[in-house]
């Protein structure tokens, strides 16, 4: 009998691949009325009351309807919570039930684990943001100045922020620590990264200060793609996401090669 042949290490990371990515796929789209729905709905009240109801009485903000202005800000609040909420809350359950095990004990390496759940993240991420770009023509007829900035800067913002929900799954110990980071820092970081306004409204001190909020760099991007202005050079933004990146992908994969929080 011959002996069956060694099976191909990269097969075996690309089968595992495809199926962390369906699997994750898979856990937001069949409970979509708590994942899909509710940032959709979200959105919409944010456009009613800020951009219709307020709005209207505000006037133009660096030459645009305030609606205009905001609807950038709020699409990219969607694609940063959602691609964040998904890889921290799969990942973590995968800890509790145990079968992250079944992973660490196989052939497939940490870095196809780190990209299967980053895909995941993103899927969401930018599955929701696309949902509530298209809500916002409800309330704005916006078109993307520049189509492929916009893109790029949703991509990367979404490969973070799963990055950065990854790292605080790995971290957690209980369901309480995965809603720290969120609600504590993600969330007030995001309403101060210049989503409902210009920093060029703020006092020079706290223009200094917001430069420090990553969240801007990744809002103004992203609007700039859309309408074309922006309180950051595209430039800047750019080098910013992709240090962001490059530093929680390396603490990523350390944590996972480390078994940090995993193994026992």
């Amino acid at each position: 009998m011959k002996n069956a042949r060694p099976m191909n290490l990269m097969a075996i990371n690309r089968t595992a691949l495809k199926t962390i990515v369906r699997k994750e796929i898979r856990r937001f789209t069949r409970i979509w009325v708590q994942t899909i729905v509710p940032p959709s709905i979200n959105a919409i009240l944010y456009m009613l009351i800020f951009g219709s109801l307020i709005g209207s009485r505000i006037s133009d903000m660096d030459g645009f309807r305030y609606i205009d202005f905001i609807v950038p800000g709020i699409i990219m609040m969607a694609v940063i919570i959602n691609s964040y909420a998904n890889v921290v809350s799969s990942f973590f359950a995968s800890k509790m039930q145990n079968y992250i095990e079944e992973l660490l004990v196989s052939p497939v390496s940490n870095v196809t684990i780190v990209l299967g759940y980053l895909a995941g993240g993103m899927a969401r991420g930018l599955l929701v943001g696309s949902l509530v770009a298209i809500v916002s023509l409800f309330f704005s007829d916006i078109r993307p100045e520049h189509p492929f900035i916009t893109i790029s800067v949703a991509i990367l913002t979404a490969m973070m922020f799963s990055l950065g929900g990854l790292i605080n799954a790995v971290f957690a110990k209980s369901f309480d620590d995965i809603s720290i980071v969120p609600n504590f820092i993600l969330t007030p970081l995001t309403y101060l990264g210049g989503v409902f306004y210009s920093i060029s409204m703020l006092p020079s001190f706290w223009q200094t200060v917001s430069m420090f909020n990553p969240m801007l760099y990744m809002v103004n991007g992203f609007r700039y793609g859309i309408l074309g202005t922006s309180d950051i050079p595209i430039n800047i933004s750019f080098i910013v996401i992709l240090i962001a990146i490059a530093i929680l992908g390396t603490f990523a994969m350390t944590l996972l090669n480390r078994g940090v929080g995993i193994k026992h």
